[in-house]
C-alpha cells in the first residue's frame, strides 16, 4: 500500500509553497497519495487583508530583508521564484476555493496557481473575484465556485480541519504527516526522502 501524506497547509505561508513543491517533486519516486488539509493560521486578519508595510512596521527593514533572502534561497532550491506579498491576505476564501478544486479533480493546478498569484504576482488571494479568475485559468467552473463560496459550503470542513490539527498538537504550517511521522516546516528533499523511505519500509512489513 502506498504511503499516505497528509499536509496541513495555508496559502499565505511561504514555507507551505516551498514544502509542497518539494514534496510533489518526490511523488513520482515514491508514488504516495497526498491528502491536503487547509488550515487557516490567521483567521483574525480582515477579509480585505492587511498591508504588509503596516503589519511589519515593528520589524526593522534589515530583518525583513534577511528573512526574505532566506525564503528566496529555499525557494530557488525548490525551483521557485518568490517575492514578498504586498498584502497579507485572509486566506479563508482561497482555502474554501481549494476544497472545491480538489472535489473537481483540479486541486493540484489550482493550488499552484493560487500560490503563484500570491508569492509571485503579489495579488490579494482574499479577493473572491481574483479566485474566480484563477479558477477559470485552470479549467474550473467559475460560476459553480462562486455559488459554493456564496453558500459558504466548506465552512464546516475548514473548521473540522482546524479542530483535527489542534487535536494532533499541530499549531503551525506546513505540517506533513508521512505515515506516522510528522514533519514541521519546509524541509530539504533529502530529509523528506529519508522519512518517506522509513515510512515505506514500515509499511512493507
Amino acid at each position: 500500500m502506498p504511503t499516505k501524506v497528509v499536509v496541513f497547509s495555508d496559502f499565505i505561508c511561504p514555507f507551505c509553497y516551498i514544502g509542497m513543491r518539494t514534496l510533489r517533486g518526490l511523488q513520482p519516486e515514491f508514488g504516495f497519495e497526498i491528502q491536503w488539509r487547509g488550515f487557516q493560521i490567521h483567521p483574525e486578519w480582515p477579509a480585505e487583508g492587511v498591508p504588509a508595510e503596516r503589519y511589519y512596521r515593528t520589524m526593522s527593514e534589515e530583518r525583513r530583508q534577511s528573512a526574505w533572502q532566506m525564503i528566496e534561497s529555499m525557494a530557488a532550491e525548490a525551483g521557485l521564484q518568490m517575492r514578498p506579498p504586498s498584502v497579507l491576505a485572509n486566506s479563508y476564501a482561497a482555502l474554501a476555493a481549494q476544497e472545491f478544486a480538489v472535489e473537481q479533480g483540479r486541486g493540484d493546478a489550482f493550488e499552484e496557481r493560487v500560490y503563484r498569484a500570491y508569492f509571485r504576482d503579489q495579488a490579494n488571494i482574499g479577493d473572491r473575484s481574483l479566485l474566480l479568475e484563477l479558477a477559470r485559468e485552470v479549467g474550473l467552473d467559475a460560476s459553480a465556485l462562486q455559488t459554493a463560496l456564496a453558500e459558504d459550503r466548506y465552512a464546516m470542513r475548514i473548521k473540522n480541519t482546524a479542530l483535527a490539527a489542534h487535536q494532533r498538537g499541530i499549531s503551525g504550517v506546513p505540517t506533513f504527516i508521512i505515515g506516522d511521522y510528522p514533519i514541521v516546516g519546509a524541509q530539504s528533499a533529502e530529509v523528506m526522502r529519508q522519512v518517506l523511505e522509513q515510512a515505506a519500509q514500515i509499511g512493507a512489513k
